[in-house]
């Protein structure tokens, strides 16, 4: 069972309802101005409208605008009988609410002080377009005092501000928790005098969407007490925030946790006015850009260009006849910035003192790391850096096998024995899932009882897969710490960057995971629990929890920006989390560094970093929760349609999750009979989640192959440009970037398609039909198995019969053609039958799925044989279907050959041992 207390709700988020009950209030008003006064339908309508508006304040209490000030001025306009009036008020105000216009025309807040009804007299009022925000004001005032508050602040704002604010006060700790998840515009908060806890605000309407609110219980605590646990919850719930305190305490009476948990403590005699340049400067510097900046600067320097690149100032390219074409395309900015200069304002991506060391440290800041560092040529290389940084020849690596190819190649630039892992399969979909903690921890344990643990070193996982599996990082995290206290951990987060700027989501991410478990295991309350839980043991059994003594929280993540953020192409960072890194990693990383980066990095890819970092810091909680919220519309579409529903499904958090790893039971996130389930608490619990934004269609009963339906149907036919295919599905993603015309381009799209398989499959005679029903039932029942890691030849194992293995000897020991033979694909089966053994000497890689099923010196099986047989699939990467399967001759495994008695022997006392192991488990 799930547990929350309210399962369901017909709306995904409050943004959804918000806007839908706004456009309620837009029909209710339109059809009561054109009703005939004194009718029974006119009074239905006032009914209606009044209900709608009632309602609307429940939502609106939490927003500056349109907020209860226009509400009010609604009801005015009803019990007046304005209806006309009160119809193009509020299609005015739905407008600028659906439109966002009103964050660029601040004035739209201030109708009833200006009577500024439209953006057109606005923008005669004030030609400046600013950005605008909302500020948080936490406080038991009166509403007389609420006025004058708004009335002083106001007063302070200056035409030449670059920024504007408005205010929402909240008398209540919950209400302030409720704005903070509701309200994306608030970008500082100010915690004044002791709020008390209870609501007095919260409807039924809003109830299934503040459970994160709900589930908090501070109501023991005094009033004097929540100001400073406001403060610290805004670190979980918003950390890009700005909070302020203002307080009647002497410095030397407080808490050093209230000091931490606010940007700045004001004291109730000071000035407004320096609360308001404090807030305005705290935007400021969020806004700011330090790389971007100095390199808009620097294009507009006159310049005389006596180095590297004519292309640098567009002089090669404006001067040409030939190549005009392609300047006039990418503009004249572009090549302005079009620099090798390291000095004159910039800076060095090698060594940076200046902007683009500043620029780093903001994004730090951002992600929550300790250390961030920009990657210009995409994640492959973040992923080798950090391997090489970190690991060396004989170390092992603990490494899901189907995870990204490039940590595969750097294990062999790295010579690091991988461990290979294997996710559970989702035959049925052809697509593999995610590494079992169960799992993870027998291997580490097998380690130890061979005398290996000592050797580990790493930790590698995909998080989130490309398919859209998320781990419990914090479990994962913990439960391994208790093994092996000094695991470096290392998460490849290239699908997941947004997932900092989701409630949700951002307690999966290895950053904030990080932060956590170092500020937990310090505290003497798990000190505490640690020696308790100890105590609850039985003999011989593994601790669940780390020692606090022992444990060393050292964390990388490496992250494609550019793929769910706004960056160009091969933007990437690293983001750091490593309490050993100045004593220990930072020497090495920067060696790394230096290997793979570029002497000549692109300077425009390095201020989109910058400029990305900008974004997800002040709009980045509104913008992911929206894109959340165009996946779910769409996978709501598809499932209640008659029409695309007979063609298509898309595969829900069932599909994609044995029932063993959601311990709390949720299914779906949406179904036609119950609406939306709230996902809040399977985020917190279950071993795996599925990112809704990943969204999987499964196509098997159309009868079209998935490589077939992304090229025949989506880019020739619409071009609507997909990532990843399997035989009988197709994904598709939603970001930052996606609109609700894009969400419904790609609808009208599936419906095109419906009608054309619905119009082919009526064309077709008995002859086709029975071979479209062959065809429907391969895609959808003659799935290929999925092998498994088989495992290391005995000539490639780092010891023999323990798991780990010498890829890096394998994959150069191929470098030589001496060394290797092509065995055609159809004659492997009946070899293997006759005693030979093949092992692969190079990594073969089928795309979809696009992850190594043989690596070098990996034992060919029958089972992924089998697999490569019968794989429908347009590329294998390091197979050529005219020569065969590339595998070491026998001769070379002999002369490469360990003690096979002695392999013999170890591989049955790691046999023996596994009872044992789950035992311990």
């Amino acid at each position: 069972m799930i547990k929350t207390n309210i399962k369901n709700a017909p709306y995904y988020n409050i943004g959804q309802l918000r806007v839908d009950y706004w456009n309620k209030l837009k029909i209710a008003t339109s059809e009561l101005s054109r009703c005939r006064k004194g009718s029974t339908n006119e009074k239905e309508l006032r009914d209606d409208t009044k209900s709608l508006l009632n309602d609307l304040k429940g939502v609106e209490v939490y927003f500056a605008a349109p907020g209860m000030a226009r509400l009010q001025k609604l009801e005015n306009s009803l019990s007046r009988l304005e209806h006309t009036s009160l119809a193009n008020l509020v299609s005015e105000t739905t407008k600028q609410l659906v439109g966002d216009s009103y964050k660029s025309n601040p004035d739209f807040l201030d109708f009833d002080e200006h009577s500024i009804e439209s953006v057109e007299v606005h923008e005669q009022f004030n030609s400046v377009r600013k950005n605008h925000f909302e500020v948080l004001f936490v406080d038991n005032m009166s509403i007389e005092e609420e006025k004058e508050l708004k009335h002083n602040f106001g007063n302070l704002r200056a035409s030449h501000d670059k920024f504007t604010y408005g205010i929402v006060v909240q008398r209540s700790f919950q209400d302030a928790m409720t704005a903070l998840l509701f309200n994306h515009n608030i970008q500082a908060v100010v915690v004044r005098y002791a709020p008390p806890y209870h609501s007095k605000l919260i409807t039924p309407l809003i109830k299934p969407y503040i459970q994160q609110v709900t589930k908090l219980d501070y109501s023991s605590r005094s009033e004097n007490d929540l100001g400073p646990v406001i403060g610290t919850l805004i670190k979980q719930f918003r950390p890009e925030l700005d909070a302020y305190y203002v307080t009647d305490t002497s410095l030397g009476h407080l808490k050093d946790s209230t000091i931490k948990s606010f940007r700045r403590i004001f004291y109730q005699t000071e000035d407004i006015q320096e609360l308001h340049l404090t807030i305005m400067r705290g935007i400021a510097e969020r806004y700011n850009t330090p790389f971007f900046s100095a390199l808009v600067e620097y294009s507009q320097k006159p310049t005389g260009v006596f180095h590297a690149m004519p292309i640098s100032r567009g002089n090669s390219v404006f001067k040409s006849r030939w190549i005009n074409d392609f300047g006039d395309f990418y503009g004249r900015n572009m090549f302005l910035a079009e620099t090798s200069a390291t000095t004159g304002g910039l800076d060095s991506l090698l060594q940076p003192t200046g902007p683009i060391k500043k620029a780093q440290e903001m994004a730090s800041d951002a992600y929550g790391s300790q250390h961030t560092y920009f990657v210009t040529n995409g994640t492959s290389t973040a992923n080798k850096i950090v391997m090489q940084a970190l690991v060396q020849p004989g170390d092992v690596v603990l490494i899901d096998r189907d995870c990204h190819k490039s940590h595969h190649y750097g294990l062999v630039l790295s010579g690091a024995y991988p461990v290979y892992l294997d996710s559970y399969s989702i035959e049925e979909y052809s697509m593999y899932g995610a590494v079992p903690l169960e799992q993870i921890k027998r291997k580490l344990l097998q380690l130890k009882e061979a005398g290996r643990l000592d050797k580990v070193k790493m930790l590698l996982l995909t998080n989130c897969t490309f398919d859209g599996l998320v781990y419990n990082v914090e479990r994962v995290m913990e439960e391994v710490l208790a093994i092996k206290p000094d695991m470096i951990f290392l998460w490849d987060e290239a699908w997941f960057a947004f997932a900092s700027f989701a409630t949700n989501y951002k307690q999966r991410t290895s950053m904030f995971v990080a932060n956590k478990l170092y500020e937990k295991y310090k505290s003497s309350a798990y000190k505490k629990q640690y020696a308790e839980h100890c105590k609850s043991l039985e003999p011989g059994v593994i601790p669940k929890l780390p020692d606090p003594e022992k444990v060393r929280i050292r964390v990388f993540g490496t992250q494609s920006t550019h793929k769910t953020l706004s960056s160009f192409r091969q933007g990437s960072m690293i983001h750091i989390w490593d309490q050993d890194f100045r004593r220990k990693s930072e020497e090495t990383f920067l060696e790394a560094y230096m290997t793979h980066t570029s002497t000549s990095p692109n300077y425009q890819m390095l201020a989109s970093l910058d400029v990305g970092r900008r974004q997800v810091q002040l709009e980045g909680f509104e913008l992911v929760e929206k894109s959340i919220e165009m996946a779910m519309v769409l996978r709501a579409k598809i499932n209640d349609h008659p029409q695309l529903s007979r063609y298509f499904d898309i595969l829900t958090v069932a599909d994609f999750i044995p029932s063993k790893y959601r311990q709390t039971g949720l299914k779906e996130y949406y179904t036609k009979e119950e609406g939306w389930n709230r996902m809040e608490d399977a985020w917190e619990e279950d071993e795996f989640v599925l990112d809704p934004t990943k969204i999987t269609l499964y196509i098997g009963r159309t009868g079209v192959d998935g490589d077939t339906f992304k090229n025949k149907y989506l880019m020739d036919k619409f071009n609507i440009q997909i990532n990843k295919t399997s035989r009988n599905t197709v994904l598709f993603m939603t970001n930052i970037g996606t609109t609700r015309g894009s969400i419904t381009y790609l609808t009208n799209a599936l419906l095109r398609i419906a009608d054309e398989l619905d119009e082919e499959f009526k064309a077709l005679n008995s002859k086709e039909k029975e071979i479209l029903q062959k065809r429907i039932h391969s895609l959808t029942k003659e799935v290929p198995p999925l092998p498994d890691f088989s495992y290391f030849h005995h000539s490639f194992q780092a010891v023999p019969g323990v798991p780990g293995g010498n890829i890096r000897a394998a994959y150069f020991l191929a470098y030589k053609e001496e060394n290797y033979e092509y065995v055609p694909l159809k004659n492997c089966l009946s070899l293997m039958e006759k005693g030979k053994v093949l092992v692969a000497s190079t990594f073969v890689i089928p795309y979809p799925p696009g992850f190594p099923v043989l690596v070098p010196g990996q034992v060919v099986s029958k089972e992924i044989i089998n697999f490569l047989t019968v794989l429908d699939v347009s590329e294998i990467h390091g197979y050529k279907a005219e020569l065969g399967l590339r595998v070491f001759k026998e001769s070379v495994l002999d002369r490469h050959k360990t003690t096979t008695s002695m392999g013999s022997m170890r591989m049955n006392e790691t046999g023996k041992s596994t009872k044992k192991i789950k035992e311990k488990i």
